[in-house]
C-alpha cells in the first residue's frame, strides 16, 4: 500500500532560527518542507528574501518558493496575507490527492511522534499546542492550548486561508443545522508547541510593524524599549493583563531541542529570574 506523504508547509518572513529548529525536529518524519516567502510584507512594502537555505538542509526535501509579484494595490493587509497563503497552495501542486498537507506558522511546531503512521479520521485536523512567549520556557497559560497547525488531505485542500481562518475547534459546539460552520474536524491534543515571539526586542519590533495586525504597529506597542520592558516583566505585548510563567525544561520538549539546548540558551530564562 502506498504511503501518504507528509508536506510541512509554512509562510515565511524572516525567522530562520525557528525554521532551523522546526526542520531538525521534523526531518525524520516529513517528506517535504514547503516554504513560501514573498518579496513584499503584508503591508505591501518591498522586503528582501530572508530564508537561509543552509547547507545541512536536505536539498530534496526543502522547497523554497518565492512570490515575486507585488500584492494588488487595492488589497488590504488581510487580503495580502491570504494571497501569500494561496500561493503556498499552488506550491503543493506536485502532491498526490491523498498526501497530507500540514500548514503552520513557522513557530507552530507539531509534535513529531504524531506523524508516525499518521491517519486523519475527519476532513480536517487541528493540532492543539502548548504556547510560550519570548522564551522557550516562558509559558503562556492564557493562550494554551493554542490552535496551531492544521492538516487535511491534498484532495480536500481548497484554500489554505480557509483552513486557517474557518477550521476552528469552536465549530464543534454549533448545532448540526449550522451548515455555514465546518465541523468535519479531528482535534489532536498535546500536539506540539507554539514558540511565539522567540525573538530579540528589535526583531519583535520589526514584526509588529510589518505583520497583518496593523493596530499594533504604533510606538505604543512596537517601540524596542516598550518591548524590552514587557519581556523583562514577563507580560503580554498587547496590554491584555497576561503574565507569563517560567517553567522547567523537561522531557515534554522536543528531543532535538533537549539534545542541543546550549544553542538556544539565549532564549531560555532561569527559574529564579
Amino acid at each position: 500500500m502506498k504511503k501518504n506523504k507528509i508536506y510541512d508547509c509554512v509562510t515565511f518572513f524572516d525567522n530562520n532560527l525557528m525554521f532551523e529548529l522546526r526542520y531538525n525536529i521534523l526531518i525524520e518524519y516529513v517528506d517535504y518542507f514547503v516554504v513560501c516567502e514573498s518579496k513584499y510584507d503584508h503591508r505591501g512594502k518591498p522586503k528582501k528574501i530572508n530564508f537561509n537555505f543552509k547547507n545541512e538542509y536536505d536539498q530534496k526535501k526543502v522547497k523554497h518558493f518565492v512570490l515575486e509579484k507585488p500584492f494588488p494595490k487595492d488589497a488590504n493587509i488581510w487580503q495580502n496575507q491570504a494571497i501569500q497563503r494561496e500561493f503556498l497552495l499552488k506550491c503543493t501542486d506536485f502532491a498526490d490527492p491523498n498526501d497530507y498537507i500540514f500548514f503552520s506558522d513557522p513557530d507552530e511546531i507539531p509534535k513529531p511522534e504524531l506523524f508516525v503512521n499518521f491517519q486523519l479520521k475527519k476532513k480536517y485536523g487541528i493540532f492543539m499546542q502548548k504556547c510560550f512567549n519570548y522564551k522557550f520556557n516562558l509559558f503562556n497559560r492564557y493562550e494554551s492550548p493554542w490552535e496551531g497547525t492544521r492538516v487535511c488531505k491534498k484532495k480536500n485542500l481548497k484554500s489554505i486561508d480557509f483552513m486557517r481562518q474557518k477550521v476552528k475547534s469552536k465549530n464543534l459546539k454549533y448545532s448540526f443545522f449550522r451548515f455555514d460552520k465546518e465541523k468535519d474536524i479531528e482535534i489532536f491534543y498535546e500536539a506540539g508547541w507554539h514558540f511565539n515571539n522567540i525573538l530579540s526586542p528589535k526583531e519583535i519590533s520589526i514584526k509588529l510593524k510589518t505583520f497583518a495586525h496593523s493596530e499594533f504597529s504604533s510606538e505604543k506597542y512596537s517601540s524596542i524599549e516598550v518591548i524590552s520592558e514587557k519581556i523583562q516583566k514577563k507580560i503580554d505585548l498587547f496590554g491584555r493583563n497576561h503574565r507569563y510563567e517560567v517553567i522547567n525544561i523537561d522531557n515534554t520538549y522536543p528531543k532535538f531541542f533537549l539534545q542541543n539546548i546550549e544553542k538556544y540558551k539565549k532564549f531560555i530564562i532561569s527559574s529564579d529570574a
